[in-house]
């Protein structure tokens, strides 16, 4: 792929990111109303989710017509030129029902199946991560890079836990047993989020299960541009059965950890 082709994606990438973090930050109604459940009643599809998904799907047919499409709240078009977008138009739904500040836009282009290009716009941060693959990961005009190493036993994790009852009770068993063996737990309510702060060194790592692509893909390019280690199971990828991010020394302890602790299973 091409240099000119990247920056192109980027800039994509960025204005579409922007005006749908515009939309959802300045056109939240007052009586926000849930529009759908997903995996659960208590996991809501708001009237803005699917709003800002139809501005950026707008953009991505006006800007690149012959590209693929996979959007959380139903976009899916195979494309024809072997770019792919993959978002979430609200990462962290809850969080935005609720008026809590972390939730954010994640946009991320894949060429071939790798992602090569991922955004992700945190409104109420006034902030907006990006990464082009071998480019580095950046917030703004800050390039990032994630904490030096650290023992295990100072590391600040987060986490996430599903919407599906009986998913929680066995994550919240793998957390009694993280939790005495790192330095604390923070569950921040939006994975594309943990991803970049990660990448920024406000966390040393962050797991969770259940993940879809579109929670992961931008993220986990900005966290790896950030030297950040990435993946699921040992020797595996970064997928719905588990996904970690971290610096390199957490990563290489906290990985068979997660895995002992049975973290990739209900």
């Amino acid at each position: 792929m091409s240099d000119d082709l990247k920056a192109e994606l980027l800039d994509v990438g960025l204005e579409a990111a922007r005006q749908a973090g515009a939309l959802l930050r300045d056109g939240r109604p007052a009586d926000l109303a849930v529009a759908a459940t997903k995996t659960s009643p208590i996991d809501v599809v708001t009237e803005m989710d699917i709003a800002a998904e139809k501005l950026i799907t707008g953009i991505l047919a006006e800007r690149r017509p012959e590209d693929g499409l996979l959007g959380e709240e139903g976009a899916n078009a195979p494309g024809t030129s072997g770019v792919r977008w993959v978002v979430d138009p609200l990462d962290g739904t809850v969080n935005y029902l609720y008026g809590l500040p972390s939730w954010g836009v994640s946009i991320a282009a894949e060429y071939g199946g790798e992602t090569v290009v991922g955004v992700v716009a945190a409104p109420m941060r006034g902030e907006t991560y990006h990464a082009v693959l071998g480019g580095g990961a950046w917030l703004g005009a800050v390039r990032l890079a994630c904490r030096s190493a650290a023992p295990l036993d100072q590391a600040l994790l987060g986490t996430g836990f599903a919407y599906v009852q009986t998913r929680r009770a066995h994550q919240a068993e793998v957390v009694a047993r993280i939790i005495p063996v790192v330095r604390d737990i923070r569950r921040g309510g939006s994975a594309a989020l943990d991803l970049c702060d990660v990448a920024a060194g406000r966390l040393d790592g962050y797991y969770e299960r259940g993940l879809n692509p579109w929670d992961l893909a931008a993220g986990d390019l900005i966290a790896r541009e950030a030297g950040a280690l990435t993946g699921g199971r040992p020797g595996e990828p970064a997928s719905g059965e588990l996904a970690l991010a971290a610096s390199p020394a957490v990563f290489a302890s906290l990985q068979p950890l997660l895995d002992g602790a049975g973290a990739w299973h209900d």
